[in-house]
């Protein structure tokens, strides 16, 4: 009978006595370990940045688009709106009961001209309630008036635009030319950064009925409804469509809440983590294998020590234990290592993207550390069991 000091000297000396063999055998336990819990905590972390991404601008919104979307089993078609959307449509909208803010949006790009300098941007024509609706405050100026229509040829700029464009000088007064037209700059907004790689700095603010003209467009591209917080995002929808329909004579527009935009980016993303995470364990796969090829190796070198042991009374039952042990001892060096690639590769990621929301999934660690002995178990179980049977005279004779 051995002593559990004893076996857990055996159990660990394969290990201990050639740990360069060790290293190499646990390498394909190391990786499956950081490649799962890396994959699943950059999942994570790109779940977790495009729902702030989304909720930075609040979550009691509703989207009006033109077209009629049907859902049958997968996304549905666009059906052709026979009425577009307009400034009037938004207007009747500011005037449901529960409606904060309402945006119209017509979006393009152009070059934007001052003096010789010029930049190619992105050129939002939207409403006076832009900024409040989804806070965008102003570094200067004031933000785009209400004016109900044929408004005058004014532009607030964005924090990048009005560094290349100005540099230190003051835009307030000045003219630039959007689109090859003059618009007079009223205001400069804060920096907001980025959202889904698209720059928010980077853009210029015109009033939507020019854009409309600029852009050639006949309808707007989107109407924004911001409502208050007693108000439901189920009674804000009944009530757009009962404006809508009642305008339009039909549904031929789609409405969409912030609530399943989030909720359906929150599934999606939730099945790309599970996909990637399930990718990473192919490489415990391949640490088992390879555990269990050192074992079976292991087996064949050490025949004469295992006919010894047997021949001085060890039970077959320890035998196997000590075997196993080993193939245990195995797959938590390994999953040392794994844990060590995946603390320096995030700190490395949270040092070059500070921005980025990375952060060890423990749940995520444990459950892979946990997979790892199981994958050693099941490869020693085969070489534990054969030198559990061998014949302590045919082991030593052999020898």
């Amino acid at each position: 009978m051995i002593r559990p000091d004893d076996w857990l000297r055996l159990a660990t000396s394969p290990v201990t006595s050639q740990p360069g063999k060790s290293v190499l055998t646990a390498l394909g336990i190391a990786i499956g370990i950081a490649a799962v819990t890396l994959l699943t905590t950059l999942g994570h972390g790109v779940r977790q940045y495009v729902l702030d991404s989304f909720s930075q601008f609040g979550t009691r919104i509703i989207a009006i688009t033109p077209g009629h979307s049907e859902t049958a089993g997968m996304a549905g078609g666009l059906i052709s709106s026979v009425r577009l959307l307009t400034l009037d449509d938004a207007e009747a909208l500011a005037r449901i009961t529960g409606s904060e803010w309402v945006v119209s949006n017509v979006q393009g790009s152009g070059p934007v001209r001052y003096g010789e300098r010029v930049r190619s941007t992105e050129i939002l024509g939207t409403t006076s309630d832009f900024n409040q609706a989804w806070d965008f405050p102003l570094a200067m100026g004031k933000f785009l008036p209400d004016t109900g229509g044929n408004s005058p040829a004014v532009a607030v700029i964005g924090d990048t635009l009005y560094r290349e464009l100005f540099r230190s000088e003051n835009p307030l007064g000045k003219f630039i030319r959007i689109g090859g037209q003059r618009y007079r700059v009223i205001g400069v907004m804060q920096p907001k950064g980025s959202t889904l790689g698209f720059d928010l700095d980077d853009m210029a603010y015109i009033p939507a009925d020019r854009a409309l003209t600029l852009f050639n467009r006949e309808g707007l591209m989107e109407v924004d409804v911001v409502f208050s917080e007693g108000t439901t995002s189920t009674q804000m929808l009944e009530r757009i469509k009962a404006v809508m329909i009642k305008r339009h004579g039909q549904e031929d527009f789609t409405l969409t809440s912030q609530d399943e935009m989030l909720s359906s980016m929150n599934r999606i993303l939730g099945i790309l983590t599970i996909g990637v995470a399930a990718l990473g364990g192919i490489s415990l796969l391949v640490g088992g294998v390879g555990i269990f090829t050192i074992m079976t190796t292991n087996l064949t070198e050490r025949t004469a020590e295992i006919g010894l042991l047997r021949a001085i009374g060890c039970p077959r039952r320890q035998l196997l234990s000590l075997f196993l042990g080993e193939a245990v001892m195995l797959s938590l060096f390994g999953a040392f290592i794994g844990i060590v690639i995946t603390a320096v590769v995030v700190a490395l990621l949270s040092l070059l993207a500070p921005a980025f929301p990375v952060q060890i999934q423990f749940s995520t660690l444990g459950l892979a550390i946990a997979v790892a002995v199981i994958t050693g178990l099941i490869s020693g179980i085969w070489p534990a069991y054969k030198s559990s049977r061998l014949s302590p005279i045919e082991a030593l004779r052999g020898e």
